[in-house]
């Protein structure tokens, strides 16, 4: 049933296609706050969100791909979220990195067993939800270079791009470590700020 690609945002013409759309990712959430990845089954999602089985697959062909959609409705919403703050906190620009990733992760780590499903999802994508991949590291790379040099008008350059999605890629390790257990919140936290500060530097 399932086919290689999702609905578009652009696809979503009406409406009524666009409450549908959102019905299912809050039964996304709702299911994977209650049990994490393995409570996301498509059929409970189509139950939940009151859709047809068939409708939902041509929305999310699969559960990766209803998943990372829903990470990325996460980073949509951070990456609004620090577009409308006035100032973010700190004097260098590791200050301010570590405040927005530090602040994320925090928000996250409110809903473990969401955070799981999600991370889950990210790690095992393919090819295939590479649209949504490359929408995640877009958002990522968007709050943590605008963090970097505040009131900039002009786009980043190649470096600042650069240490962005490294940094993106160690908080990602982190968060994978932190929901299996490997580290606590604190360590997690640590370990970005660390990773923050060495890349950088002043």
């Amino acid at each position: 049933m399932s086919t290689t690609t999702s609905l578009s945002a652009d696809e979503l013409g009406s409406a009524a296609q666009r409450d549908r759309h959102r019905r299912i990712l809050d039964a996304t959430y709702e299911l994977a706050r209650e049990g994490g990845f393995d409570a996301v089954q498509m059929r409970a999602v189509a139950d939940q969100a009151d859709v047809a089985l068939g409708t939902l697959y041509r929305y999310f062909p699969s559960k990766i791909h209803l998943l990372v959609s829903a990470l990325v409705r996460e980073f949509e919403r951070s990456e609004a979220a620090f577009r409308e703050l006035d100032v973010v906190p700190g004097d260098t620009a590791a200050e301010r990195v570590t405040f927005v990733m530090q602040r994320t992760t925090r928000g996250l780590q409110r809903d473990p067993r969401l955070t799981e499903a999600l991370t889950r999802a990210f790690m095992f994508a393919d090819a295939s939800v590479a649209t949504e991949i490359r929408t995640v590291v877009r958002l990522l790379t968007a709050m943590l270079t605008r963090a970097m040099h505040p009131g900039r008008t002009t786009p980043p350059t190649d470096d600042d791009t650069t240490i962005a999605r490294v940094i993106g890629d160690v908080w990602l390790s982190a968060l994978v470590a932190w929901v299996t257990g490997r580290s606590t919140a604190a360590e997690t936290g640590a370990h970005l700020e660390r990773a923050v500060s060495l890349l950088l530097r002043d």
